[in-house]
């Protein structure tokens, strides 16, 4: 999954959140140089990225949309994914989405020192933009593909994925279903507790 799916599945704890996200800006093991919090936040993060990308019923979505989609499938269904969570999310979540990223954007206010300029640059970026609050939306989607296929080092069919996954939304959300099933009862996201 990509920042949604990052965000819900820390549980309700807003360092943790933080944490979770910097997952993306931290290679190999220089996490270890960052506070046990953090570490956690990390390790969490691959956790999440581990469990989706070796989900029986991911991999086989995935392998169906590789014709359309080359190199750049599990990509789509993790943006897509992200989609149909902030579609779905009042089956997921007691605060509304607004509510719930609201929390986190204030939250990030007043993130310390501890992390480097590049990921404050982004958590800015990500608040002042508010471009998470899109994602329920075929637009939001669509601007999500465009972004990180730009980022790409490579050539893909990303930015094309709204429109060339539409054959397959019926599956793509079935499996989606049974990913949350089990990814909550894995990661404990359970949306009866509250943020703290």
């Amino acid at each position: 999954m990509n920042f949604l799916g990052h965000l819900y599945f820390s549980n309700n704890n807003l360092d943790l959140m933080v944490a979770n996200l910097f997952g993306d800006f931290c290679k190999g093991k220089s996490y270890l140089n960052y506070p046990i919090a953090t570490q956690r936040g990390v390790l969490l993060h691959r956790e999440i990225d581990s469990f989706i990308d070796n989900h029986p019923a991911v991999l086989a979505v995935r392998k169906t949309l590789y014709t359309p989609l080359p190199k750049v499938s599990g990509i789509a269904i993790d943006l897509y994914f992200d989609h149909l969570l902030a579609k779905n999310w009042h089956e997921y979540h007691e605060l509304t989405l607004e509510d719930f990223l609201l929390t986190f954007y204030k939250h990030t206010l007043s993130i310390n020192g501890i992390y480097p300029d590049e990921f404050l640059q982004f958590i800015k970026k990500l608040r002042d933009s508010r471009w998470i609050n899109l994602y329920p939306s075929s637009f939001g989607f669509q601007k999500s593909c465009e972004g990180v296929s730009r980022r790409l080092s490579f050539e893909n069919a990303l930015k094309h994925a709204p429109r060339l996954i539409l054959p397959y939304e019926s599956d793509l959300f079935k499996v989606f279903k049974v990913y949350m099933r089990d990814a909550s009862i894995r990661f404990n996201g359970a949306h009866t507790q509250r943020i703290k």
